[in-house]
């Protein structure tokens, strides 16, 4: 379905990045991947996803929080592929503290790295997409773009932020063939909330399972995770013919969690 086209996935060497970018590969698109720590596993991965239809992988390092860094790894996608056809914003950190103690600097680098990251690749990858009036910007939010949750006040702003991103970029180009669209996922077992399970497991002195069990029942009435897989299925989706009006929404797939 997307073979001949190019799509750079921020932080993708692992969690849902790496979901979707395989989920991707798999319909043919090349792809760009990015992120921190080992790149060889995935770029594996996704080579594999996407080796029937002969797909590419190249990776940049980027530091999404350093504008420097997002305008080379853009040009490096152009210069690689000819084009971004497919941009999806993926690249989140978190920190958890109550707003009167939460650090300066750790606001500043979740809401650089989680929304400001965003609108440097987008408005990069803009002119190529309106050029050839086809493209597919895909943020990764969260349900936390929809509702809050107490300790997380960079994270939720800053997806708060996504949203409203997603929906003056889709309203700008609703006219072309260029569309952007938000994915708000609920609880996804990736490294980062594997971590939130891990100290909720030693600060009530619990087993691991436990310790997910009541992460979900807090927030996710489905009492299950969503997988990167499910996710990627939606991202594939929105690059779809089927997809062409769909434009500006935040889709959550969270359980039931924002239904409450």
């Amino acid at each position: 379905m997307l073979k001949g086209k190019t799509a750079l996935v921020t932080g993708s060497t692992s969690g849902i990045g790496l979901g979707i970018a395989i989920g991707l590969a798999r319909q043919g698109a090349n792809i760009v991947l990015n992120g921190f720590g080992d790149a060889e596993g995935p770029r594996a991965q996704v080579q594999a996803a996407g080796q029937h239809a002969g797909v590419r992988v190249a990776y940049h390092g980027a530091d999404m929080s350093r504008v420097a860094d997002i305008e080379d790894m853009m040009a490096f996608g152009a210069r690689e592929f000819g084009q971004v056809d497919i941009l999806v914003n993926n690249a989140g950190i978190q920190h958890v503290a109550n707003v009167e103690d939460f650090p300066v600097e750790r606001w500043d680098s979740v809401i650089a790295i989680n929304l400001t990251s965003a609108f440097h690749t987008t408005r990069l990858a803009l002119p190529a997409m309106k050029a050839a009036n086809w493209g597919r910007i895909i943020n990764v939010a969260s349900v936390h773009g929809l509702v809050g949750s107490a300790q997380k006040s960079a994270y939720v702003a800053a997806k708060h932020g996504i949203v409203g991103l997603t929906k003056v970029t889709a309203l700008e180009n609703a006219t072309t063939g260029v569309t952007c669209n938000a994915i708000c996922p609920g609880w996804v077992l990736t490294p980062l909330v594997q971590k939130q399970v891990d100290a909720k497991a030693a600060a009530l002195g619990v087993s691991n399972e436990e310790a997910k069990k009541l992460l979900l029942g807090e927030k996710e009435p489905s009492m299950q995770f969503t997988t990167p897989e499910e996710l990627a299925e939606l991202a594939v989706f929105f690059c779809s013919g089927a997809a062409n009006n769909v434009r500006g929404v935040a889709w959550n797939m969270d359980g039931g969690w924002a239904a409450q």
